[in-house]
């Protein structure tokens, strides 16, 4: 159960941290005005989130010291970093087919 819960805190800061850090830079670029300021306040929340989850991983072990207990996601890192590529590539590949048929259309 404990490695379920691993994986699953991992995983949700990874994909948290990098689709948090791509709208706020979206929202940083097309906002205007409050919309700029919530784009860097998710950015910098992506930020620390994603610096958590190396640390998780045993990336910045050395600089943060080890993780322990339920952060210590060194062991499901790697299947689940595969496991968000393999999701990302088949969601581009869908949403580009997807367009090439409205555009044809």
């Amino acid at each position: 159960m404990v490695g379920l819960i691993q994986y699953f805190l991992g995983m949700l800061m990874l994909v948290f941290a990098i689709a948090s850090i791509i709208a706020g830079i979206f929202t940083a670029y097309f906002g205007s005005g409050k919309s700029r300021a919530v784009g860097g306040i998710l950015i910098i929340i992506g930020l620390i989130v994603g610096i958590i989850f190396l640390w998780g991983a045993g990336v910045l072990e050395s600089f943060m010291g080890t993780p322990t207990g339920i952060m210590n996601i060194v062991g499901s890192v790697t299947n689940g970093i595969v496991a968000v590529i393999g999701a990302i590539i088949g969601a581009l590949i869908a949403l580009g087919i997807f367009l090439l048929a409205i555009m044809k259309a």
